[in-house]
């Protein structure tokens, strides 16, 4: 198995125009990226309607020798099946706004319609979220009944079943970020998801360990565990530094204030294992690309996203073809 791409995920980095984006990821060290459907990467309605846009993706990627083995559709996969929530304006069309019905029909239109991009481009994952009715019950005050809890995941399995469906007719996977807001956000609300969706091989997994270790979920036991359904792998780092004061609910404190009880941190600057992510990867023969996906509020991004490759190719390594111990008999 040769060594593993590793892809920027430019969901941090939409505000960029597709050609200024992928020159700078070459020039970061990057081999490819996991292109972001919304801001100024990839436009879904875009590339649906003009072969000639899709023509450029690609005459662009190729023209910086970069790969592109996935798709993320993060907000758009938010607006399916999160409840009404006036924080979604920021994610759909702004025609819109507050409309929680026809924001919700937007999410699930597009991404029916991500899948045949993805399906243009040659791309066989699209990353993402689903949203969830039911985050809000996550501390289950007022009391939260279990079949409140079974509903909201038989609802995200109706809303996405015609979606998986567009999915399985392209031969496209969607990978999950399993993450705080979503449907599935631990290792037992990913297993009661998968159970639910365990006739649906389209649908699996996005294995990030920055949102495992804060919660304190080892990652690479989840990732051991979950290896069957992992279709893609984000490499993200998280410190967490309670101190007494700070609570590992954030306390309404935003990201990278240093009174938070935890922050995403540049890859190496935090916590997360990276040596036991890789050895289960090659355990599981994962071939993906390992996608940065550089969140640091204390850094410079730039900096940051550099070093974050550079980081990634060094402590990346193959599986062994031989044990060790042959050469020592006779």
């Amino acid at each position: 198995m040769a060594k593993r791409l590793v892809t920027l995920c430019t969901c941090q980095w939409a505000d960029l125009e597709l050609d200024p984006l992928c020159k700078l990821a070459k020039e970061m060290g990057y081999d490819g990226v996991e292109l972001a459907c919304w801001g100024n990467n990839v436009d879904i309605e875009k590339a649906i309607n003009d072969d000639t846009y899709i023509k450029y993706i690609l005459d662009t990627l190729k023209k910086y020798d970069l790969q592109c083995k996935a798709l993320a559709t993060h907000i758009i996969g938010q607006c399916v099946g999160d409840a009404r929530d006036v924080r979604l304006n920021n994610f759909a069309p702004a025609e819109l706004a507050n409309d929680a019905i026809a924001i919700r029909e937007w999410g699930i239109d597009t991404m029916k319609k991500s899948a045949l991009v993805a399906h243009k481009l040659g791309v066989k994952i699209i990353t993402g979220f689903t949203g969830s009715a039911i985050w809000r019950y996550v501390y289950s005050f007022p009391q939260t009944t279990a079949e409140m809890v079974e509903k909201g995941f038989d609802e995200i399995v109706t809303l996405w079943t015609p979606i998986l469906d567009e999915f399985k007719k392209y031969d496209i996977k969607f990978a999950l970020e399993v993450h705080p807001g979503e449907i599935a956000f631990d290792y037992y609300s990913t297993q009661k998801l998968l159970e639910k969706f365990k006739d649906r091989p389209e649908f699996g997994l996005n294995f990030d360990p920055s949102h495992l270790i804060w919660q304190g979920v080892t990652p690479h036991i989840f990732l051991n565990d979950f290896a069957h359904r992992v279709y893609h792998v984000h490499m993200k780092d998280a410190a967490v530094t309670l101190d007494g004061r700070s609570g590992i609910l954030g306390s309404h404190i935003d990201f990278g204030d240093l009174r938070r009880g935890w922050n995403f941190r540049s890859l190496g600057h935090g916590q997360v294992n990276f040596e036991e992510i890789i050895r289960v990867l090659n355990l599981h023969g994962y071939d993906g690309p390992l996608s940065v996906e550089w969140e640091d509020s204390g850094m410079d991004r730039i900096m940051g996203a550099t070093e974050a490759a550079a980081f990634v190719k060094r402590i990346d390594f193959k599986p062994s073809n031989v044990k060790f111990d042959e050469a020592i008999a006779n």
